[in-house]
């Protein structure tokens, strides 16, 4: 047998995950900031630095954009996603009615295990948030969430409220960069004694609680006051032109 040659099988399966693993690496430096807001993505520049042919960026980049994080400009190519914040408002709107029914499913849901694990990433999270570090803290942030998606166990709700988070996720950190780290990793507290009421009740109020204020604290931060924001939500059913 030639060990050297790879199978068929195996060569369609290489060639079948490199796109799915240049995307998360793109999408990753996309959470991350490396590829800010606005910036141009280069297929070239792309296909050297993953050392691939252009088939599989292109391919990565179109599921981007139909997940939410790129947009196409006709004749310039590619750009990471910026939306208004009538958007993020109105998605924050939205994730508070999810995060309800999560906090409902996970407290019916959770192991003492499940609680323990939770525990322990909201004490890592206060000690980033006593250390100042953002990045660090929002990748617990999402870790956290990510559990709890996990836990509450439906595909269809994790797939709605993961288009709905990567939207949001520069304009989360810019509320947290305005002063609410301490408070969100305090609020995570609260959230998991919550969960281990086993109240339902109980557990979905806090999550949706939580996000009202995190939705609170992005007005904040953007220098947008009660009044206005509301009046943004009630002109979201317009046409919004990105930049």
């Amino acid at each position: 047998m030639d060990t050297k040659k790879p199978s068929s099988a195996l060569a369609f399966l290489q060639s079948s995950s490199l796109p799915m693993l240049v995307q998360e690496e793109i999408e990753r430096m996309i959470m991350t900031g490396e590829l800010p807001v606005g910036s141009r993505l280069n297929e070239s520049e792309l296909s050297q630095r993953f050392n691939t042919s252009r088939g599989p960026i292109r391919e990565a980049l179109r599921a981007l954009e139909e997940a939410g994080l790129l947009r196409t400009e006709k004749n310039r190519g590619m750009f990471v996603r910026e939306i208004t914040f009538e958007e993020a408002d109105e998605i924050y709107e939205l994730r508070e009615a999810l995060e309800e029914i999560i906090g409902r499913r996970v407290a019916q849901a959770i192991t003492p295990d499940g609680i323990e694990r939770l525990r322990g990433m909201t004490e890592a999270m206060r000690e980033a948030a006593q250390a100042k570090e953002l990045e660090q803290y929002a990748q617990l942030n999402l870790q956290f969430h990510d559990v709890l998606l996990d836990t509450a166990g439906s595909a269809k709700l994790t797939e709605t409220y993961q288009r709905l988070i990567k939207e949001l996720s520069l304009f989360r950190l810019r509320a947290l960069a305005g002063g609410g780290l301490r408070v969100s990793a305090d609020e995570h507290r609260e959230i998991v004694d919550a969960i281990a009421t086993r109240d339902p009740e109980r557990a979905g109020q806090a999550l949706r609680r939580h996000v009202a204020d995190s939705r609170a604290r992005m007005h904040k931060a953007l220098g947008r006051g009660d009044a206005e924001a509301q009046q943004s939500v009630a002109h979201t059913s317009s046409p919004t032109k990105e930049a």
